[in-house]
């Protein structure tokens, strides 16, 4: 994520002015990377703490910081920070369906699965929400996003709804399907998404497949109709 040069093996006594040339543009980084080399662990905890006693810096958790807004040049991308939150983590459900445009705009959280524990995070930055699935299930994503440091892991069109009728009860009905005012993009390929439901080898996912499908095609001969 960020290139530190030579200056590192003398940590011990950087400057804050010495810190913001050594990352740049990236206004995220992580403490991991300040203990290669010949340095004092200790020391470079302490001059981390000072800086953000003195708000020079925020802390998202153990690890990651953020140079507090005076000195960064732009905001994070929100899907970059939920990658960083969580290493093993891409964004889906309700946040990855509103950037393709297939729902509503969705800013409570920003929503993602993990092999990892569930759970929400709270940060200056936003919320972000962290769901649960087996392995067999983490896969489907891919790596986007714009400029050369703000990329982030974000399922496909076809797997974030996956996902959704996957974590959340009682989504695989009419019901909730029409109160979530889906609208099939573009991107969004219903052959891939029913190929999905099939090697889930569930009957609500196989029941929540024919009900897309039956949306899905019925929005086209709509559209058609125009």
């Amino acid at each position: 994520m960020i290139a530190f040069s030579c200056l590192i093996w003398y940590i011990n006594a950087m400057k804050f002015t010495e810190l913001l040339h050594i990352i740049e543009n990236d206004e995220l980084f992580e403490s991991s990377l300040l203990f290669a080399g010949d340095v004092n662990p200790k020391e470079i905890r302490r001059q981390l703490s000072r800086w953000t006693k003195a708000g020079r810096i925020n802390q998202l958790r153990r690890g990651l910081y953020i140079l507090a807004s005076p000195y960064r040049k732009r905001e994070p991308h929100p899907f970059r920070v939920a990658n960083l939150l969580v290493h093993g983590s891409y964004i889906s459900l309700h946040s990855a369906l509103s950037y393709y445009n297939m729902i509503p705009e969705f800013t409570a959280a920003v929503t993602s699965v993990t092999t990892g524990r569930p759970g929400m995070k709270e940060t200056i930055l936003g919320r972000f929400e962290y769901k649960h699935v087996k392995m067999q299930f983490f896969n489907y994503y891919y790596l986007t996003g714009s400029g050369s440091d703000q990329h982030f892991f974000i399922a496909s069109p076809e797997k974030a709804l996956f996902d959704l009728l996957y974590l959340v009860p009682g989504s695989h009905t009419m019901a909730y399907l029409q109160e979530l005012r889906l609208h099939f993009s573009d991107k969004f390929q219903l052959d891939q998404f029913l190929e999905i439901t099939e090697k889930s080898d569930s009957s609500k996912l196989t029941q929540a497949g024919r009900l897309i499908k039956k949306l899905f095609e019925q929005e086209k001969k709509e559209y058609e109709s125009l």
